[in-house]
């Protein structure tokens, strides 16, 4: 829960880099969240026949700026331009693309982009000791 937390406090943050950590961990607590309000959401009627809900709707808009700002943060730690983020808006191989660059691993030492996070302190996952 400390690396999603550790993203949200990171909301505009756009320069730094972004371990493997701390991004798939923010993916997999975002998938279970928004998993669980469209539980929510569908036990109090509130989706529509598409299974749209007005909780995950908006935490899904909540949620732009910094799913964002982690992606280019990660790209960051491969040494990658932010910008690499825009071929996600072609469908299929574009994600594909990004896919394979966040599980890259880190470029050691400094790059252009600060110094390697491996490298600082970071927080402990909560789960995983």
């Amino acid at each position: 829960m400390d690396w999603y937390l550790k993203v949200l406090k990171n909301y505009f943050n756009f320069r730094d880099r972004a371990r493997r950590r701390e991004y798939w961990w923010f993916v997999l607590i975002n998938a279970i969240i928004t998993v669980l309000l469209g539980f929510v959401q569908d036990a109090l009627g509130w989706s529509n026949e598409s299974g749209e809900g007005v909780l995950t709707v908006v935490y899904g808009l909540l949620l732009i700026i910094p799913s964002i700002a982690v992606m280019v943060r990660r790209l960051h730690d491969t040494d990658r331009s932010g910008w690499w983020v825009l071929i996600g808006l072609i469908p299929i191989v574009g994600w594909f693309v990004l896919f394979i660059f966040a599980v890259f691993d880190s470029q050691p030492g400094s790059n252009r982009f600060g110094a390697n996070p491996k490298d600082v302190a970071a927080p402990t996952s909560s789960i995983i000791s």
